[in-house]
């Protein structure tokens, strides 16, 4: 029976990723970024190790866990300050996606290389128009003879250059009521009419942004991933995951941050005492402390949820975890910028670029707002305004 107190081999899984992510840490990613690269040893040694494929099943190369171990895996390094962003989209997204729904032919091309990182996928969902409402999405996707041409626009799309395909959420029109159904379509890197166009982001982060022009893309029947009449529940058993991994990577980040402060006020000495002995510092911090330790319950929660089977609980779980945990995430980050007063502020203690990356965790993959519109529809029955 699942339970929220973590077993014996998750503490060790937690030790043995904390170990090995230190070993690359908060510099090594910054070089990485500041070269203009992508963590690239990083993620074939984790995916060595079994870390980037422990959610994916065993019979393809995976580690046959859930999205409870996974999500474990991308909090600890981010903890250490060696985060993997790609983790959320290529084996929790596309993964789970694939494994759930896909044919065999696309379970035996993708998932092995998943799991061993040797490939990676990228999520395309957003879109200009459209924003955190997927019910908008115009990228359709209409038969010719065989094939599928899919033409829309997506933007916001990570790691698409070093992605060897992209999943694509279109729409097709149903033939007998001519309403439009959520589809999801492997789109490799090099399709005729699949064009990127970086974004100039301030967010400093070594995988990129895109916006994605599909003109007419031509795709074999192959192509689609599941069935397609039933795209909404395709969809959602991919973005529960993607909840539950961006709150464990801003958890990840949040406990980074706090860490510095706290190290730095047990050290720094004003007046002959720690300025961690003052309240005005430390009741802060603990109160970080306490905001992460929440959201990363209800984080577990989610995952549990989600890898027993339950897409419906795990959907107001994985939300409500997202919103936690980017909450106290932006609140860990600021306190600890805070509390370093103008060395918080500087390259050598490295904290200060997070002002922005946590931002993310409140805007991305979905807007709090959107989530209370969810938790006041969904779990306390409001009307809509909309």
């Amino acid at each position: 029976m699942p339970t929220l107190l973590e077993s014996d081999e998750h503490q060790a899984l937690r030790t043995a990723v904390s170990a090995f992510g230190r070993r690359y840490g908060r510099d090594y990613l910054t070089r990485v970024q500041e070269e203009g690269g992508y963590p690239k040893d990083l993620w074939l040694e984790a995916a060595g190790l079994g870390y980037i494929g422990v959610n994916l099943p065993e019979r393809y190369g995976g580690g046959g866990a859930g999205i409870t171990e996974l999500s474990i895996v991308l909090e600890e390094l981010g903890a250490v300050g060696a985060p993997l962003l790609m983790m959320i989209v290529s084996p929790a997204i596309c993964g789970t996606v694939i494994s759930r729904f896909g044919t065999d032919a696309q379970k035996d091309e993708w998932l092995p290389a998943l799991a061993d990182g040797t490939r990676l996928m990228a999520f395309g969902i957003t879109e200009p128009d459209a924003g955190s409402n997927s019910h908008r999405i115009t990228t359709t996707a209409r038969r010719d003879g065989a094939d599928w041409l899919l033409t829309g626009r997506k933007v916001f799309v990570s790691g698409v250059d070093i992605a060897d395909a992209t999943l694509i959420v279109g729409r097709t029109e149903d033939a007998r009521t001519g309403s439009l159904k959520p589809c999801l379509f492997i789109v490799p890197r090099d399709a005729d009419g699949f064009t990127r166009r970086p974004i100039d982001m301030e967010l400093n982060a070594a995988e990129k942004q895109f916006e994605l022009t599909l003109d007419e893309v031509r795709l074999p029947q192959e192509a689609l991933v599941g069935d397609e009449g039933a795209g909404l529940l395709q969809l959602f058993a991919g973005l529960n995951p993607e909840r539950v991994m961006t709150a464990a990577f801003a958890i990840g980040m949040g406990r980074y941050a706090l860490g510095r402060a706290v190290e730095y006020a047990r050290e720094r000495t004003v007046w002959k005492t720690p300025i961690g002995a003052h309240q005005a510092i430390a009741h802060p911090l603990a109160q970080a402390h306490i905001e992460l330790e929440l959201a990363r319950l209800m984080t577990r929660k989610a995952a549990l949820l989600y890898d027993a089977g339950d897409d419906v609980g795990a959907g107001e779980a994985a939300n409500m975890a997202k919103y936690a945990a980017g909450e106290a995430c932006v609140r860990a980050v600021d306190q600890a910028v805070h509390t370093l007063g103008g060395n918080g502020l500087t390259r050598e203690f490295g904290i200060a670029s997070l002002i922005t990356a946590a931002r993310v965790a409140r805007i991305a993959p979905v807007s709090r707002e959107m989530i209370l519109n969810y938790v006041s529809h969904q779990s306390l029955g409001l009307p809509k305004s909309y």
